[in-house]
């Protein structure tokens, strides 16, 4: 049997009690104030456990999955569960009776084994995390959800895999990083935008030095999703349109924002250290329900706070900038940005250019990638681009993402991520808040290593593919 890690003393959790109470769909209005912020910001500087920079879990040679959340986000992640190897999925919870059956279908489809279904309730995933057959957990639910799974998770000795943003407030930010630490479980943020080709093989070309010394970066999420507001009853917009009505804050920053942090080595060799935010005024979703919906409907009644467009500017402790934006409501095409300045060149997204001063002409963009790739293609990328396409996954950095975490865990090779990625990049939100609620006035980010940032070894997934060439 399992031996049961070291439970995090949970007499301090009374947010937690109050979120578990709360249905999936709905939210605590989980606002810190900046008084509250502050406090934390000075949390204990020591550990209670070790530090989980750089750790490495005992080797898996099966990865037994438990999965929480089923819906269109889970539909998704069971479907390429099933294709890759070292998965084997055991027990799935969703108290939503479609999502159950639909959950069935897939494993069915792609001949994977039946699991037991956990569907009383929601909490009864509770009762899932007392298996002992279950290695690790992928939470796949709305927002509020995600830390206090993921710490039920852990205290259960289970790694927890959380879906973006991993955490809403500062304190669950330090939460997930105490549980982590003192259970020595991993708990990654599933930021699959990491997993991308340019995103790699930008990673790549920073690392070579192309761009020389990094200075500045651009991330955003820029999607229009209003659409999701007719979701009413259940479907991502059930819930997700209840924020834009109670933050006014850049609500989900890590898409655009974790290739950047990974770029500049944030969490290792430089951090995060404080943010300023302005929102513009929050027209456009109103405008649309009025447009969509009957003139008594509740999207017509409901009173949009969130600012259409929110721009946040961080400085690192190196003196570098990120810019990082927020915008789903007004209509424009899709955009991450990702665009990465150093003193040699630059790099940006949609459409991909690059301008390097080395290769001559850095006064207009170079559109053709085609010699980029062949120099700087990730070995990640190349060794699962094939497998990749086939099943599909945000154009496979979803298949990417989870054949590179079974690749870690089954090769004893430290996570890409770790529990102090998922903590600053979801600080964005809370931080961001703060700051629009006081005329753009900066606010500073936590230490979540503790003071382990400054002699933390980059990133360096591509040396550790070309080390282990089979998982």
């Amino acid at each position: 049997m399992r031996k049961k890690k070291k439970r995090v003393d949970q007499s301090r959790r009374k947010f937690l009690k109050v979120a578990s109470a709360v249905p999936a769909g709905l939210c605590l209005d989980a606002c810190a104030t900046a008084s509250q912020t502050e406090l934390l910001a000075a949390r204990r500087v020591e550990a209670d456990g070790g530090s989980m920079m750089n750790h490495v879990s005992p080797t898996l040679a099966t990865i037994r999955v438990g999965v929480i959340g089923a819906g269109r986000r889970g539909s998704t992640i069971l479907g390429l569960l099933g294709a890759i190897d070292g998965f084997e999925v055991v027990a799935i919870a969703d108290p939503h009776g479609p999502a159950a059956d639909n959950a069935r279908s897939i494993l069915s489809e792609h001949g994977m084994p039946a699991a037991t279904f956990y569907t009383q309730g929601n909490h009864d995933y509770r009762n899932m995390l007392q298996r002992d057959d279950i290695d690790a957990v992928f939470v796949l639910t709305p927002w509020s959800w995600h830390t206090p799974m993921a710490i039920d998770a852990m205290n259960a000795g289970k790694h927890a895999f959380v879906e973006v943003p991993a955490a809403l407030t500062i304190d669950e930010c330090w939460q997930l990083v105490e549980t982590s630490e003192q259970t020595t479980m991993n708990c990654m943020m599933m930021e699959n935008v990491c997993y991308g080709r340019e995103e790699l093989m930008v990673l790549n070309m920073v690392r070579d030095g192309v761009l020389g010394e990094l200075l500045h970066g651009e991330a955003a999420y820029i999607h229009e999703l209003r659409w999701q507001m007719k979701d009413i009853g259940e479907g991502t917009g059930s819930w997700r349109t209840g924020w834009h009505e109670r933050r006014n804050a850049n609500l989900y920053p890590t898409h655009g924002l974790g290739p950047i942090a990974q770029y500049m080595n944030i969490n290792r060799g430089d951090r995060f250290d404080y943010l300023t935010s302005m929102s513009s005024p929050a027209l456009g979703r109103q405008l649309y329900a009025a447009r969509e919906f009957p003139e008594d409907h509740m999207r017509n009644k409901a009173r949009y706070v969130c600012g259409d467009m929110n721009t946040s500017l961080i400085r690192t402790v190196r003196g570098r900038t990120i810019m990082v934006q927020h915008d789903t409501t007004t209509p424009r095409p899709y955009t991450r940005h990702n665009l990465i300045q150093g003193t040699g060149g630059v790099f940006a997204r949609y459409p991909n250019r690059v301008a390097v001063e080395s290769e001559g002409n850095f006064h207009e963009w170079q559109h053709d990638m085609t010699s980029w790739y062949e120099r700087y293609d990730h070995a990640l990328w190349k060794r699962t681009a094939t497998d990749a396409a086939a099943a599909g996954g945000h154009g496979g950095m979803d298949y990417v993402m989870l054949w590179r975490l079974a690749f870690c865990l089954r090769n004893a090779v430290p996570l890409d991520q770790n529990v102090y990625d998922a903590a600053a990049w979801s600080a964005v939100t809370p931080l961001s808040e703060e700051s629009n609620a006081n005329r753009g006035n900066s606010r500073d980010f936590p230490d979540f290593t503790r003071g382990a940032w400054p002699g933390s070894a980059p990133l360096d997934i591509e040396n550790s593919m070309l080390a282990r060439a089979q998982v």
